[in-house]
């Protein structure tokens, strides 16, 4: 199952409006329940994210081949990570 642009879309617009609590990653899961959404912290991921917020970066998840892996091509997606950066409050 590949991310289309409308489901891009609406992901972008929930993560630039989002609070640095679990809340997006709520809502992420009830709008999108085809995908696997993850979390975690932002100094867990060496790749570059896909997108980048204000309090999350966003990395898309190639599931494709046997192994899970983090993809910029949202063709292969078949779910999401948000790493959550720090904002140093």
């Amino acid at each position: 199952m590949a991310l289309g642009t409308d489901e891009l879309i609406e992901i972008e617009r929930v993560l630039a409006a989002a609070e640095p609590d679990a809340t997006s990653f709520s809502e992420l899961r009830r709008r999108f329940p085809q995908l696997a959404v993850t979390r975690c912290d932002a100094s867990d991921v060496t790749e570059q994210p896909f997108r980048s917020f204000p309090h999350f970066d966003l990395h898309l998840i190639d599931g494709c081949d046997r192994c899970v892996q983090i993809t910029t091509d949202p063709a292969r997606a078949i779910g999401i990570l948000l790493a959550t950066r720090s904002t140093g409050l």
